[in-house]
Formats: C-alpha cells, structure tokens, sequence
C-alpha cells in the first residue's frame, strides 16, 4: 500500500502558466518517500514533515517503495531498518545499486540496532544519516530540511544551467542563419564550378566559320581532360593538328552544316597532350542574338574513353558468352557421339577377345576417339565452361612430351631449355588445362621475340619456411622465362585483365593470361609476372605438392590407380538407364546388360519417375544431365532422392550448362569408357556377388 499526501494541490491560482510566468520559474516541487511497514509511523512522520511545497509518499512494504523508487525522482528517502522479509540495509542496497536512485540521500529510522556494527552497516548500505525512535519532530524536520533544501538548489542550478544552454544555442542558431544568408550567393557559385569541375566537361565557344576551330574560352577543365592549357587552345592549329585522320572529314562535313541544323553531336579520337588518343563527345550548338544571326558556336566536351573501352569489353563479353553457347552445344552432340563410338567399340572389344590384331585396332580407334574429346573439352575450356578433372601429374614424366610439343609449336628460332630438379614431388591438377596454361605462356613468350631468342622453363620445389614446428604447405615453382621485348609498368600492372591485350586488332583475344590466371587459382596455385623492357619476362606458377592423406589426393588416387578393375557382376539387380538419345541409351543399355544387369530404359526424366514408381526392384538410376522436357537429370536425382533416398544415382554428360551443379551426385564425363562406367557402379553398388 502507498500514498501520496499533497496537502495543496495544484489549483487554477498556483499553476506557474496560469500565473503568466514561465514554466523554468515555477517553485521547485521535492518528493519524500517514506518507508515504514508501521502504518502509524507513516501517519507521524507525514504529520511532522507536511509542507506545502513538498510531496510526502508513503510505501508500506520494501517491494512497493522499489517500485516507486524506480518510477518517480526524490530528494530524500526516509527508510524503516526493521521490516518483514527485506530489511532496511537490503533495501538500500537495492536502490544504491540502480543508477536511476544511486544518488538520492537515504536517512534510516530505527528504534533497534543502535550499537556501532549497525550503525556503519547502515552506512555501508548507502544511508547518510540516522533518526532514532521515538522520532524527535524537530530533529527529524532539521534534517530533513537540510537535503530539501539542497534538492531544490541542485534542481535550480539543473534548470539554470538547462536555460544557458537553450539561450546559447538559440544565438549560436540565430548567427548561423544570418551566416548562412550572407554565404548563400557565393555557395551557388561554387557549387556551380564544383560540379563543372568534377564532371569529364569542358566548356568552349568558337567562332563560326573558322577552319582551324580556335576555342575563344574555355574552363579549367579543359587542362585536365586534355594536358593543354586554356590559352593554347585559343591559337589556331592545335585542334585539328590534333584530330585523328581517319575521323577529320566525317567531323568538318558537320561543322559545316551545324549552322543549318543548329546542333550536333560529334564523337572523334583527339590525341592529347601526352600522345594518348582519346575517344570524345563534341556537343555544339549554335548561338544567336536577338535578331537570329548565329554570333558564336558554344560546345561541351565530353570524354568518353572508359565508356568506349566498356563497350568493347561488353562486346568481347558476348562474343565469348556467344562462343560458349556454341561450343557447350557443339560438345554436347559430339559427345554423345563420342559415346557411342567409344561404348560399341568396347562392346566389340570384350567379344575379340583371343584376336590381337583386331584389339589392337580397336585400342587405336578408342584413342582417336579420346583424342577428338579432349578437342572438344578445349573448346569448353575456352569457354570457361569446362570442370576441372585433376589427377595426381609427375613431372619426370609430363615434361618431357611438353618440350617436344612446344618444339614444334614455337618454330626453330626458339631455344628452348628445361631444367627440372631431381625427385619433385608429384602435383594434383588437370593435365590438359595445365598443359594449355604452360603452351599459352610459351606462346606468348615467342610473340615477344619477333626474332628469336631464348625459352627457359624451370621447375623446383619450395619447402615450408614458417616457423619451426607449424605445419605449412609445400609449393612446387614452375619458372618459365624469355629473353623478349618485356613490358612496361603500365602493361604489367594489367597483363592479366581479361580481354587486355598489346597485340594488333585480329592477333590476339585478351584472355590467354587471364584464362591461364583462373586454371592456378582454381588449382590452388599462385601465379605472379615480372618484366623489365627489353630484358625479357619471366612467369612464376606455384603448385600445392599433393600430400598424402589430403582431400586432394583422395580425389587423384582415383585417376592415379593403374591396378585392373574388379569383375563387376549385376546379376539380381535392376539399372534404370535415362537417356534421350536413342544411340546413346542402346549403348548404355548393352554395356550393362553385358555385366548382366536387368535394364529398364526411359527417355526423360517424366518417363523416369513413371518406370521408378512402377518397379521396386531399381537399385541405381544412371542419367544424362541435359534432356529436353521441364527437367534435367540433376532436378531428376534431387526427386529421387527425396522420394527414393535409398536408391543409387548416377549422372553423365558431355557439357554443363551455366548454373547447372552436379557436386551433390557422382558424375561421369562423355564419352567415357566401358571401365570408367564399370569403376562408378562399384563405387555405388559394391563389388561383384558371386
């Protein structure tokens, strides 16, 4: 229970606004709370403190003068030692420890605990002084008075210091319009210039039939756009010397006709002071007086150098996307052909057995078949399309057959040396892709030696150099270095930007290096250049070593392994083969019939789901990625999954498209052979049952 005793309340006579006066000079109200479980001894100490500017509240219960603590401010709070079930000292504690009460003055009445030990606890527990009962009117008002009083001068000095505060920020606003206004004229101004300033514009007018375009005046800008001051502009010659050749006619055929058109925009290359040429805007528009006579020719240059450049870049951009399209669905039929081949020449192969010479033929065919898919995986690899397939690579062995092929790549005024350090660990990467990275690096090193010279290519291995104790990974460095023309700064510094090239129009895409840069990264590799003009460039490739026990070389043993395959015997199980190809699918079907499979066989995908709902006895699902109909063979195996999760799944394809990810399900590239087919049902379906 608590009240609140105002023995005047605020009526139309004392309120400070109804007085007129402002609300800062109102009397300081102060609020008392008194805390006493003794509804008697509230009732006194309410009789002996009543003031007509003071606010007594009276709290019966420890948990209602928390309450009110936390809600209302107070000047003072006169607190009962003894009560049920929190004490005075808990109490106190409680309100010293809130930041909102950690400050008002607590004054503790009790008619117990008068020794010294509960004295200072009591001060301990945050009290400033102590009244003893039976209460002393006259003591307890004295003191009571004296922290009122000093509420109230606080409070004053609170809101004195809050109306200082008002009034200066009311001069500090009044003075900053007044500046603000005086400012205003020159703000536009500057912002005017600022914005001319910033923007690729300059400003000119030119004097109409004047051959040599002299520019009468122009702003700042013009110096940083061109290198050339305003005041050469103003001599006659500078801008046609300037003009490229090829443009001049087409850009004075419309000058001289601006004055019948009234305007023109004109887009050129104007070489400027540091002899770089420049792609710019010319927009001119012709002035007239009052009586319509054209006065003067007024003009805006605009460069537009980055905006052409991004245009190109947008242009290499589709045809590269244009390119890939092409060849994602050249790769796809070819391989499916391919498939075809290889898996019929395999069949033909398991029942030549006992005839040499006709295995053999049948081993050269299988090759060449293998050859035409590696050209196709190049042409994907152009692309950028297609997925990396590393496998463990020795160097001993890959080296030798590059420097032949470069040998005759590179022509007879190119030596090439190579020096490989003895016992280098071997690398996980794909073969093809590096191969293409190391030719495309040798290419260009024969381009920057118009006349012959020297290729070194070098392969060491780098140990760890952290600290002693911490485990770091081993490097093997390939160097490969010329002794050609070498580059510039300017040139190094964007060698491997995509479609940034040096070479002729016709001679060069612009995205060998930036193509050999992604294969490294992607590998895990770094690849950094250094070059000196005319001293020769050298390339610095790092590979990670294949540790063993490592992720990568778990995914290289697979194509390391020279070991023959397990027999794989299917007898007992059912393979549902997916496939829209009709040539493809027989293939498949007759290799794993051949492994004495039962073969059930579906076109697409919604023919798939028909036959799998129809039979149980299905134990893998092999399927090619692209198909025609509303879903592929990896939506095809999400389903499955969902609804089959016990069931295998196996995936094929010669080219994925962008944005297809095949990483949740096994996969197999077309063309593959009869083992690659083989190796993944064992992988997926255990060995062979006898």
């Amino acid at each position: 229970m608590s009240r609140r005793l105002d023995p005047h309340p605020a009526g139309p006579d004392d309120t400070a606004g109804q007085l007129g006066l402002p609300t800062e000079l109102a009397p300081v109200r102060a609020k008392i709370l008194i805390v006493d479980d003794d509804q008697r001894n509230l009732l006194a100490a309410s009789e002996i403190l009543a003031d007509p500017e003071t606010d007594l509240i009276l709290a019966n219960s420890p948990e209602e003068a928390l309450r009110r603590a936390l809600r209302e401010d107070f000047a003072l709070i006169l607190l009962d030692v003894q009560m049920p079930r929190m004490d005075g000292y808990e109490v106190a504690a409680l309100i010293r420890s809130r930041s909102r009460t950690s400050r008002v003055p607590i004054l503790f009445l009790t008619a117990h605990n008068k020794d010294d030990i509960h004295i200072f606890r009591g001060y301990s527990a945050g009290a400033v002084d102590y009244v003893f009962k039976p209460i002393q009117p006259l003591v307890l008002k004295s003191k009571v008075d004296v922290f009122v009083d000093l509420y109230r001068k606080t409070e004053e000095i609170k809101r004195n210091a809050t109306a200082e505060k008002r009034l200066l920020l009311e001069n500090l606003r009044v003075r900053g319009e007044k500046l603000e206004a005086e400012q205003a004229l020159r703000r536009r101004e500057e912002h005017q210039a600022a914005v001319l300033r910033g923007l690729p514009i300059a400003l000119y007018t030119s004097p109409i039939g004047v051959a040599d375009r002299r520019l009468d005046f122009t702003n700042d800008s013009i110096a940083r756009i061109t290198g050339f001051s305003r005041e050469t502009f103003a001599t006659s010659g500078l801008w046609s010397s300037r003009l490229e050749a090829d443009d001049r006619e087409r850009v004075s055929a419309a000058l001289r006709a601006v004055l019948e058109t009234g305007e023109v925009a004109l887009e050129y290359r104007w070489r400027n002071a540091d002899g770089l040429e420049r792609h710019i805007l010319d927009q001119i528009s012709v002035n007239r007086d009052e009586s319509g006579t054209a006065v003067e020719l007024f003009g805006m240059w605009f460069d537009v150098t980055e905006r052409k450049e991004l245009e190109l870049n947008l242009q290499h951009a589709s045809k590269l996307e244009a390119v890939g399209r092409l060849t994602g669905g050249i790769a796809h039929d070819f391989n499916n052909m391919l498939s075809i081949v290889i898996g019929n020449l395999d069949l033909v192969k398991g029942a030549l057995l006992g005839n040499e010479k006709a295995h053999r033929r049948i081993e050269r065919a299988i090759e060449g078949a293998h050859r035409c898919a590696e050209l196709t995986s190049r042409l994907l690899a152009f692309s950028r399309r297609s997925p990396l397939q590393p496998k463990a690579l020795t160097f001993a062995n890959f080296i030798p057959g590059l420097i032949k092929l470069l040998a005759r790549t590179l022509g007879e005024r190119i030596t090439i040396s190579a020096d490989l350090e003895a016992g280098l660990p071997e690398v996980c990467v794909d073969h093809a892709q590096f191969e293409a990275a190391l030719i495309n690096l040798a290419v260009n090193a024969r381009d920057a030696m118009p006349d012959g010279g020297t290729l070194d290519i070098r392969i060491r291995r780098r140990d760890p150099t952290g600290p002693e104790g911490v485990e770091d990974v081993r490097f093997v460095e390939i160097t490969v270095a010329d002794s050609g023309t070498g580059m510039s700064p300017d040139v190094l510094a964007r060698v491997f930007e995509p479609f940034f090239t040096t070479k002729e129009v016709g001679k060069g895409t612009g995205l060998g290096l930036s193509m050999v840069y992604g294969f490294v990264q992607q590998s895990g590799g770094t690849i950094v250049v250094d070059s000196t003009p005319h001293q020769g460039t050298r390339f610095l490739v790092t590979m990670p070593v294949l540790a063993e026990g490592s992720p990568r070389s778990e995914e290289c043993a697979a194509g390391a392994t020279n070991e023959p395959p397990n027999p794989m015997n299917g007898a007992g199980r059912a393979v549902l083969v997916v496939e829209d190809d009709v040539d493809v699918r027989s293939t498949v079907v007759s290799t794993l019939e051949a492994l004495a499979f039962e073969v059930l066989s579906a076109h697409d995908a919604s023919e798939a789901l028909r036959v799998l709902r129809r039979e149980a006895n299905i134990c893998l699902v092999f399927s090619d990625v692209n198909m025609p109909g509303t879903m592929n063979g990896i939506e095809l195996g999400h389903i499955i999954r969902q609804q089959w999760p016990h069931m295998q799944i196996l995936l094929a394809s010669g080219y994925l498209r962008e944005g297809q990810d095949a990483n949740d399900f096994p996969l197999l590239q077309k063309p593959f052979r009869a083992d690659d087919l083989i190796d993944n049902l064992r992988d997926l379906l255990g060995n062979a049952r006898g």
